[in-house]
């Protein structure tokens, strides 16, 4: 291990999936004070990783614009090779980054032993559909299969100054006072079987608008406006930031606020990281793709999920029209909300 002076950390996949991530960049540079650590990420992930303390550099994979097809891809490689990388450690395995980091002549590549792995110097057994751990504990064996002691379990994610100005102005303008109570609410998610109905979310805004008298902001990708229309439409004061943030202006937003109420989607692990109060509602009961797996980590994150007696979880193509999301009530997303507020001790 004295030998290695260039580590790269390869994650290619989603923004959950990178926050989980960072504990990784901490540990290795805790075993490797002296080494230079870069992470290859997709584009729409660097935020999470720019000015990550503990992180030399930041490199851009962009496999759906300038590195899209396989002689973009060589070409990369190529010039990946150039850096002399002595490890790579892949987090998510793809063949694209396995065949990337093998071209690169990268002599030590540890991961998952799926898809290329056999491409891998050091094979791990893939066994996280069966999601008997956390997301986050699955990354971090990689680093135990190497015997990397695991010293630090936080996530961290990077704030910019210049964006939390920029929500605050943002804020400002949009009536909220620095004291005033402040919701964010993500009523979209990257598939079916993890989308809350709107009526439940539009229903749950009206009860804590009686009750607690907010400013609520609703947030969505660009590509997923869509699924807050409904919510817009219904209760007009709230303050429509669909589509508008980037993912550090989204942190920054998520910092300020005091509870943040999501489906299971990556921003849940953006407000966990900041300690931000954050309530994340799941329905599939897939052993891989559980709140055992996906949950929000930390003593300020809580979820709620229905176990409705389904044999196996068809996830997107169920066939039960999502009862398990709809058995969820805006009641005992409220209550949990009040909990919270008031402090509650919560298991």
């Amino acid at each position: 291990m004295r030998g290695v002076k260039k580590i790269l950390i390869v994650r290619t996949d989603r923004i959950g999936d990178v926050v989980l991530s960072t504990p990784v960049i901490k540990n290795l540079r805790i075993a490797f004070p002296n080494s230079w650590i870069a992470f290859m990420c997709r584009p729409y992930t660097k935020d999470i990783l720019e000015g990550n303390p503990y992180l030399d550099e930041v490199i851009i994979y962009d496999k759906y614009g300038r590195h899209k097809g396989w002689f973009s891809s060589a070409k990369f490689s190529l010039w990946l090779r150039r850096k002399k990388f002595d490890w790579a450690i892949i987090l998510h395995p793809t063949n694209r980054v396995h065949l990337i980091t093998y071209f690169a002549g990268i002599p030590f590549r540890v991961g998952w032993d799926k898809k290329c792995g056999f491409l891998l110097t050091k094979r791990i057994p893939h066994t996280k559909d069966k999601g008997q751990k956390h997301e986050l504990e699955y990354t971090l064996d990689i680093l135990r299969e190497i015997d990397i002691k695991i010293i630090d379990k936080s996530l961290y994610f990077p704030i910019k100054e210049e964006k939390e100005r920029y929500i605050e102005q943002l804020l400002k303008s949009r009536g909220v006072e620095e004291d005033d109570l402040l919701f964010v609410i993500h009523p979209s998610a990257s598939c079916p079987s993890k989308r809350w109905p709107q009526r439940h979310f539009s229903s749950l805004i009206r009860l804590l608008k009686e009750e607690f008298y907010p400013k609520i902001a609703v947030i969505t990708s660009k590509s997923e406006i869509v699924y807050g229309q409904l919510l817009i439409e219904e209760h007009p004061d709230l303050i429509d930031l669909r589509g508008r943030l980037d993912i550090s202006s989204l942190a920054s937003l998520l910092k300020r606020a005091n509870i943040f109420i999501s489906n299971d989607s990556g921003p849940v692990h953006i407000a966990a990281s900041l300690n931000t109060p954050v309530i994340s509602i799941f329905g599939r009961n897939n052993q891989g793709l559980s709140p055992q797996r996906w949950r929000p980590l930390g003593e300020k994150s809580f979820y709620l999920h229905k176990d409705v007696g389904c044999k196996k979880c068809l996830a997107h193509n169920c066939n039960k029209g999502f009862l398990c999301l709809r058995e969820i009530k805006p009641e005992e997303v409220f209550d949990l909300v009040r909990k919270i507020l008031k402090g509650d001790h919560l298991e």
